[in-house]
């Protein structure tokens, strides 16, 4: 698994959906095409994301159009890519070759925008479960930095609170995507409601509704936006006492996990970046 931060900035001043994911994550992936057509039809076609990307985070202007902001030159414009394919090196290099080796920008609808700084850092899955061991917390700290879209089963209902069975059972199906055999999990929803409690910071909650893509509405003749909603905001997850050490187990693991995976639906257009911090103490 992989993290990648990078920073980028433009010269010209250009306007921009207040909605910026899915346009960042066409862009990359023409950017990967021109690298590795393979890589870029694969994480495409995945049924499930396999790579998370953030929205652009940092200062914008204003826009007269509603529903826009502008994307300024002179300031820098942060985003943060997680990715948990096992061909995570082929995805990688499909993107830094062309982005920092040849250089080339970041073309978004209206603009371009120029990568001036990358970090990065890799986990393995027996690293990952190191970390769950040395952990004898009893609480985990989620700050969902864009909105996490999380759908009701196979329904069209969206959960609109970081409730610990939708953020848990999410981030289960994708753990369980991609993981060794040997790591599977099996914890039951039940088991998720039954021994976690959530604690939202209630100042900080927020809902949104999101662009995450258009289609072509034949009998208007042009495209309209196709929109998902959820919620952002910090909440903190604690075990209750006699919880279970496998279960307690698994949702740390999950939570190291969803800092690479995103967390619901259109992970891959701007939803559901998440920090998870491991707290020693107690709210």
């Amino acid at each position: 698994m992989q993290q990648i931060w990078l920073t980028a900035r433009t010269v010209t001043d250009f306007e921009t959906p207040n909605s910026t994911g899915y346009q960042l994550y066409s862009a990359l992936l023409k950017i990967m095409s021109s690298s590795d057509p393979i890589i870029s039809k694969h994480v495409h076609d995945s049924e499930m994301s396999l790579i998370a990307v953030s929205s652009f985070s940092g200062r914008f202007g204003k826009s007269k159009r509603p529903g826009y902001k502008v994307i300024t030159s002179g300031e820098m414009y942060k985003f943060h890519i997680g990715i948990t394919d096992p061909g995570e090196v082929e995805i990688f290099q499909s993107l830094i070759q062309p982005l920092i080796i040849e250089g080339k920008n970041i073309n978004v609808e209206a603009g371009s925008l120029r990568i001036e700084e990358v970090k990065s850092n890799m986990l393995s899955f027996d690293e990952l479960m190191v970390k769950v061991s040395e952990y004898n917390g009893k609480m985990i700290e989620f700050t969902f930095m864009s909105p996490a879209c999380i759908q009701y089963k196979n329904s069209n209902i969206t959960e609109m609170f970081p409730h610990r069975t939708a953020v848990f059972t999410s981030l289960l199906s994708k753990w369980n995507q991609v993981c060794p055999p040997e790591l599977k999990m099996s914890v039951k929803r039940d088991e998720l409601g039954r021994f976690i409690m959530e604690k939202p910071y209630t100042n900080l909650y927020d809902t949104h509704s999101v662009m995450v893509n258009t289609t072509y509405d034949a009998k208007r003749g042009h495209h309209r936006p196709i929109f998902k909603q959820g919620f952002t905001g910090r909440c903190a997850y604690s075990f209750v006492r006699n919880a279970p050490q496998d279960v307690r187990n698994a949702v740390v693991a999950l939570s190291v996990f969803a800092e690479y995976s995103g967390v619901g639906s259109s992970v891959g257009r701007g939803c559901g970046w998440v920090k998870a911090r491991m707290m020693e103490e107690e709210r």
